[in-house]
């Protein structure tokens, strides 16, 4: 009678029995049915929503086989989601004109992280996130992919992996592996589970999902094996600037390969992933400019002569004064208590705004102007120099070496700014190169807090994220006229060597966003530029052939994930014409 009033009364007999089924894998505390409690889940973190018949939360990797074969077997859609972080709405229910019900299956519960021959190696869980791998790894010296960015709101490492995600870190590329576990429905209608790992760890699934779990195996003489766990040529692949092609973006098939670029399309347990060496003394060098072409410049001469920095990354103006004020709290939090809490933060935000609009006497966005508020109140934050350059400099960029570089990027910038009198430098001391690099993550989200706060003149953010070809020179953008009219501000960001750009453009109030992004995204393609650059297409953009070639090799019948990159949500990708929307 318990269970019975806690299943949703509108269910068929079929789904119940699902909902039943799954409630005697995960226990009652693990299973949600109510869709008041589910938005969530099923909400994107900036993107898309649509409706669930449950979110189901494994504890342990064989509870997350026994889901997918009870969901399989009862026909439904699966989407495999984490930290639900993405910005494209990839790991949430888009709309609700599938063919067949949804159950979520949240994998955050299943966090564990083995260090392998010394850490040189780690095997990561589902819900395992970049900051708790990059804890992990401290006490060895040793780093994940990436470092800042989406690590600080919970990104998880296998989201990463399944959407090639790019980062700051100039020399590592896009996150990548060739050795995985993972289960795969075939066009015969098996689920099948796929060690890759190149582990021993039994025959059956329950035997090598258990002895995983469990630790089960010789984690410090593993084998030699040739498959990759990371982008061993991304180095060598970046300083090709004459070359034509973008240096990385999401679609790129050399970096699609099972688990990696899946997007969802397999439920994957685990992955192998390399890690990196921290670098023992760096220097940030803090460089503005009036003319692009300076930085372009810089760009070219030091990759072609294979200087690669620890990172480059690229502010405009408006972006940097946006982001003064509106990513003013964020940069604030992570400065004094650090990254550690603010995936809670965040997490605590969702749930506070979930609750808040459902009460109806509350303003929009409460928690965002509660916290733009209490960060009006603290002094100014940022350092004397920045906020000079800030008004000098219309491009700003910010260069992170390392120790063996330090001497010689300070010798080239020297010289160069002797002949380029639009632009200069400065060498950071330690709080101004922590402060810069904390301002640039500010950026990412200052758009997103103006909407919130203005949103009674913007229609909305038009965010995209592109990649330029590694020997465009020409990497600022003049919009149309009857485009740029619409923009209330533009704000230019991204990783500059690797010729990777954010593009958050607020529009105003009355516009309609679809139809800007057709046009702008003509543009991009008239420029020879690839979209999305690290994001992935989620709900978003549309997959391009090879694209969504690779997801119908990967799930056949369109069972996993079924629509991201505008596919077809229904049954052996039929076509969606045919469905009532």
């Amino acid at each position: 009678m318990f269970l019975k009033r806690k299943l949703q009364t509108n269910l068929s007999n079929t789904q119940q029995h699902l909902i039943s089924e799954l409630t005697t894998i995960v226990s009652q505390r693990n299973i949600i049915t109510n869709p008041s409690k589910m938005g969530l889940f099923c909400n994107g973190f900036r993107y898309g929503s649509g409706r669930a018949i449950a979110v189901v939360q494994p504890q342990t990797l064989l509870e997350q086989w026994q889901i997918l074969k009870a969901c399989v077997t009862a026909n439904v859609i699966v989407i495999m989601q984490a930290a639900n972080t993405g910005l494209t709405g990839g790991s949430s229910p888009d709309g609700n004109n599938y063919d067949r019900d949804i159950v979520i299956i949240n994998t955050m519960n299943m966090k564990k992280i083995f260090l392998l021959n010394n850490a040189e190696q780690v095997i990561c869980f589902p819900g395992s996130t970049l900051n708790e791998l990059e804890k992990k790894l401290k006490p060895y010296h040793r780093e994940p992919h990436s470092v800042i960015g989406s690590s600080c709101i919970g990104a998880s490492v296998l989201g990463g992996i399944c959407n090639n995600s790019g980062g700051a870190l100039v020399q590592r590329g896009p996150a990548y592996t060739e050795m995985a576990l993972y289960a795969q429905y075939t066009h015969d209608g098996r689920l099948e589970l796929i060690n890759h790992l190149g582990i021993e760890l039994g025959n059956t699934p329950e035997e090598i999902l258990t002895n995983l779990d469990n630790n089960l195996f010789d984690s410090h003489n593993l084998p030699k094996t040739e498959k990759h766990c990371s982008d061993h040529h991304y180095k060598e692949h970046v300083c090709q600037v004459d070359s034509p092609t973008p240096a990385r973006y999401n679609a790129d098939s050399s970096h699609l390969h099972e688990a990696s670029g899946c997007a969802g399309k397999l439920a994957v347990f685990a992955v192998r992933l390399d890690t990196f060496p921290q670098e023992k003394e760096t220097q940030v060098f803090y460089i503005g400019t009036n003319n692009p072409d300076d930085l372009t410049q810089i760009r070219y001469d030091l990759l072609s002569q294979r200087i690669v920095p620890v990172s480059g990354e690229y502010i405009h103006k408006k972006a940097y004064d946006i982001a003064a004020v509106y990513g003013k709290d964020t940069f604030l939090f992570i400065n004094y208590f650090g990254t550690d809490y603010i995936p809670l933060l965040f997490k605590l935000k969702n749930r506070f705004d979930y609750l808040t609009k459902k009460v109806g006497f509350l303003p929009l966005h409460f928690s965002d102007k509660i916290m733009q508020f209490a960060s009006s109140l603290f002094p100014q934050h940022l350092p004397t120099r920045m906020n000079d350059y800030a008004k000098t400099y219309e491009h700003h960029l910010l260069l992170k070496v390392g120790k063996n570089d330090i001497e010689t990027i300070k010798g080239y910038l020297s010289k160069f700014f002797q002949t380029h009198p639009e632009g200069n430098f400065f060498e950071c001391n330690p709080d101004e190169g922590k402060k810069a690099f904390l301002q640039r993550f500010a950026v990412a989200g200052a758009a997103v807090r103006y909407r919130a706060i203005h949103h009674k003149t913007v229609e909305d953010i038009l965010a995209l994220d592109i990649a330029l070809r590694r020997n465009d020179k020409k990497w600022t953008e003049t919009l149309p006229s009857e485009i740029d009219k619409t923009c209330m501000h533009k704000l230019y960001y991204g990783h500059f060597f690797c010729h990777v750009f954010h593009q958050d453009y607020v529009i105003y109030k009355g516009h309609d966003i679809v139809s800007l992004e057709e046009k702008m995204l003509k543009i991009l393609d008239h420029r020879g530029a690839e979209y999305p650059a690290e994001h992935n297409v989620g709900h978003l953009y549309h997959a391009k052939e090879p694209l969504k070639k690779f997801y119908q090799e990967l799930d056949p019948c369109n069972i996993f994930n079924p629509g991201i990159g505008k596919t077809s949500k229904l049954k052996n990708w039929e076509n969606n014409n045919n469905f009532d929307k």
